[in-house]
């Protein structure tokens, strides 16, 4: 059933094959500077959120999961998210974050505790669906090395196990120490998705051996025709989950899987134009937007070999069944209306 609040793309946007069913983007950084106009420092054009989520909506999401890396990143996403019931948020610290948690003037310990308070009252309001971003990348160690995420990271399996919330999960280039954690602490969460997964088939098939652990995929997913090969054998759309992880991981036309955009209509909705050159009603050009998260469905088609449709139904039962939250946020906003 539809989110009651969901608006949809007029029928040009759908092909006869395909349903109505909504989008949910599991990760965007809706606290990003870009979204404000904003590009390594230097202010390009007028804040733009607002449209940007208007595109949102109208390519067919119901739901957005904002993705949070820090104490003061949650807390903006969370009072974000309270103006709009389509809006959700994570609690948690992103790898290259880790030294603001290890290293805090109050101690780690006091920092647990303050991102678990916000959790939990972030539960209360049902805007609050997962702990993270949190994991380890050893692909930007110049932000925070390996030692101090490894502590950050096993610091914030208590999160999930005081509050039951599910994980957003981020690995980077170590496939080998993040497994071995998440195995270790594999019983102090309920379900979790590792987002942005761009690793080799051996990765996946120990990923996906855990019970209840999700994949989420979005544009930096598709570059090679190695990870196309490794979707199409190694995961199942039955544990696939749609992302964006906008403002960043666009599909390219430098992409492998760009090949699955060539025809129909997923191929750009909006239009796009240079920052410079920006307009209210067209997308940025580099700057990804959860609107684009059709493409990500619409690659995964062609690489499964499935209907548009079959990819739309089946992410979206995986993603309820990773995320209750979002489903109970609803019933409970039903219920207020009622």
């Amino acid at each position: 059933v539809p989110h009651k609040h969901a608006t949809f793309p007029p029928p040009s946007f759908f092909t006869p094959s395909q349903s109505i069913m909504p989008f949910i983007d599991i990760g965007c950084n809706l606290t990003d500077s870009m979204y404000q106009g904003e590009y390594n420092g230097s202010q390009k054009h007028p804040p733009d959120l607002d449209r940007v989520l208007d595109r949102a909506w109208e390519a067919g999401l119901s739901h957005i999961v904002i993705t949070a890396g820090t104490l003061d990143e949650a807390r903006k996403a969370l009072e974000m998210s309270s103006d709009d019931r389509r809006l959700f948020t994570t609690v948690g610290v992103h790898p290259t974050r880790c030294k603001e948690l290890v290293e805090a003037e109050e101690g780690m310990a006091a920092y647990i505790d303050t991102l678990l308070d916000l959790a939990k009252e972030g539960q209360k309001t049902g805007k609050v669906v997962a702990i993270g971003e949190c994991g380890l990348d050893y692909d930007r160690l110049h932000f925070c090395d390996q030692a101090t995420q490894l502590t950050g990271f096993e610091a914030q399996f208590v999160l999930a196990e005081e509050t039951g919330l599910p994980m957003f999960l981020h690995n980077r280039n170590c496939a080998h120490d993040f497994v071995q954690t998440l195995q270790r602490h594999r019983h102090r969460f309920s379900q979790g998705v590792v987002h942005s997964f761009t690793g080799p088939p051996s990765e996946a098939e120990a990923l996906l051996s855990m019970d209840a652990v999700y994949i989420g995929l979005n544009g930096c997913s598709f570059k090679t025709e190695e990870q196309l090969a490794t979707i199409q054998s190694h995961i199942p759309l039955g544990r696939t989950l749609l992302e964006t992880d906008a403002p960043w991981c666009d599909v390219r036309p430098t992409h492998a899987g760009h090949k699955h955009l060539q025809s129909g209509e997923e191929k750009d909705m909006f239009g796009t134009v240079k920052k410079e050159k920006w307009s209210r009603d067209k997308c940025v050009k580099g700057r990804n937007e959860p609107c684009h998260i059709r493409w990500v469905a619409a690659i995964l088609a062609g690489v499964h070999d499935v209907p548009f449709a079959q990819v739309e139904a089946i992410c979206h039962a995986n993603t309820l069944a990773c995320f209750p939250g979002l489903a109970r946020g609803d019933k409970e906003e039903e219920e207020k209306e009622t």
